[in-house]
């Protein structure tokens, strides 16, 4: 993130600590209701585990991890702290863990849609978390920060939710389609997940960084960008 907003650092310092703040909020939000979704569905189906742990919370700092926000500060990239689920207490199998992963990343499109609701839907403009340049010597109202917020919102819970469905393991993804493969299928590919965090590494790292291929930008920007009227 830190990177995509460098330039403005040259060009108006408060300007660039106004993208990032706005931009580390919508992350919050989203890490926080994304984590608490997965917490309170596994005490919905069952198991505690989660709720001892404290979990069963939208306070952030229950829901935070160190390494994946400064990521997110740094690269735009990030992810919060694990929820702990024991499947064996869930009612419903491996279909319950399946829904407990679905629900953090459908918490996310669902806060994109209440903020893209309240921006199509109220005086509120839409002001695009990633064109900071075009804003750069506009005075702006409080109404306009608040644009932002919730533009940022958008953006950040689109690709958390994205992102999070990836049927690569460690990610939501992976136990969903755990629990919705037939069952031959489904323990043919959990051999896969001893993979995954090399995979990941190559989607996140190797091809947009060191190659210039962006897997998921292309997809974000095309649906944020119909969500915030772009």
């Amino acid at each position: 993130m830190l990177l995509a907003y460098e330039r403005l650092l040259d060009v108006d310092y408060v300007a660039f600590l106004v993208f990032v703040a706005a931009a580390m909020g919508a992350f919050v939000i989203g890490t926080a209701f994304h984590e608490f979704s997965h917490a309170a569905s596994a005490l919905a189906l069952g198991d505690r585990t989660a709720q001892a742990a404290g979990r069963v919370t939208l306070n952030p700092l229950a829901h935070l991890d160190p390494a994946g926000t400064v990521l997110l500060l740094l690269a735009g990239f990030g992810w919060g702290r694990p929820v702990p689920v024991n499947p064996s207490r869930l009612r419903g199998g491996m279909q319950a863990s399946a829904m407990v992963s679905f629900a953090g990343p459908a918490a996310n499109f669902v806060i994109a849609a209440i903020a893209t609701l309240l921006l199509h839907l109220t005086p509120i403009p839409v002001r695009h978390p990633f064109d900071a340049g075009a804003y750069l010597g506009v005075d702006w109202s409080f109404v306009d920060y608040v644009g932002l917020l919730l533009s940022a919102t958008v953006f950040f819970n689109v690709i958390l939710g994205i992102f999070n469905l990836i049927p690569v393991a460690p990610l939501d993804g992976f136990k969903v389609a755990l629990g919705i493969l037939p069952r031959d299928l489904a323990m043919e590919y959990s051999r896969t997940e001893r993979y995954g965090p090399g995979i990941l590494l190559v989607l996140i790292l190797v091809l947009p960084y060191m190659l210039g291929i962006s897997v998921l930008g292309p997809v974000v920007r095309f649906i944020s960008d119909i969500l915030l009227g772009a």
